[in-house]
């Protein structure tokens, strides 16, 4: 599976791409909001950081707007995959973009049945919300299964991204539902680095060490 990390923080996405375990960056408005930086001016930096899916979010809310707002984000760099919401436009503007060779990343994604509508129109990802659909009682990681199972009966291409990811039990859950992807917070990121009798092994070979003298 790969780690995407979903953030627009540019020092976080420095620090997750030194360890050589990020293949890929999820944003949207609200992330880059937090930064006070101009949306295409942080993506562009980012791409540069991360080789690899770099998703950008449009939100335009009739078809040829969002088409366009669509083509004009995929422009912005080669690796940059527009992320487009489910619903009824969105899956026009999808199966109009993707004909282009625009990829996709259709987002809020919380059925199977909607993922199976997107990958129909030629997403190129699908992001269930894992996260969001907990919060509401449902089982996300179950959602992602079903995906997941619908995707590989029909072979179809799209891959699923696991996205609202909450904590690292997710990411092993979401792996386990088969997921090709998971996009995490960095919090979440550098706490699946750690375990405490990790931590606690290291102190021990360090005091150990201490003890000799070096050669």
């Amino acid at each position: 599976m790969r780690i995407f990390m979903d953030t627009a923080n540019i020092d976080e996405i420095r620090r997750g791409a030194a360890m050589g375990v990020v293949d890929g960056v999820t944003t949207n408005p609200t992330l880059v909001a937090k930064e006070g930086v101009e949306y295409r001016d942080r993506v562009l930096e980012i791409c540069d950081v991360v080789d690899g899916p770099i998703s950008a979010e449009c939100v335009s809310t009739t078809v040829d707007a969002l088409v366009e707002e669509a083509r004009r984000v995929a422009a912005w760099h080669p690796n940059v995959v527009v992320k487009i919401p489910i619903g009824e436009v969105g899956l026009q503007a999808i199966r109009r973009v993707s004909a282009e060779g625009i990829k996709v990343n259709t987002t809020l994604v919380f059925s199977a049945n909607q993922a199976l509508l997107a990958a129909r129109a030629g997403a190129t990802y699908v992001s269930p919300f894992i996260g969001r659909l907990q919060d509401a009682g449902q089982d996300g990681i179950e959602v992602i299964r079903e995906i997941v199972a619908i995707l590989e009966t029909y072979h179809l291409p799209t891959q699923v991204l696991a996205a609202s990811i909450r904590g690292p039990r997710d990411v092993t859950e979401s792996a386990l539902a088969g997921a090709h992807i998971a996009t995490v917070p960095p919090a979440v990121l550098f706490q699946m680095v750690h375990h405490p009798l990790t931590d606690v092994g290291i102190q021990r070979f360090l005091a150990d060490a201490a003890k000799y003298t070096p050669v």
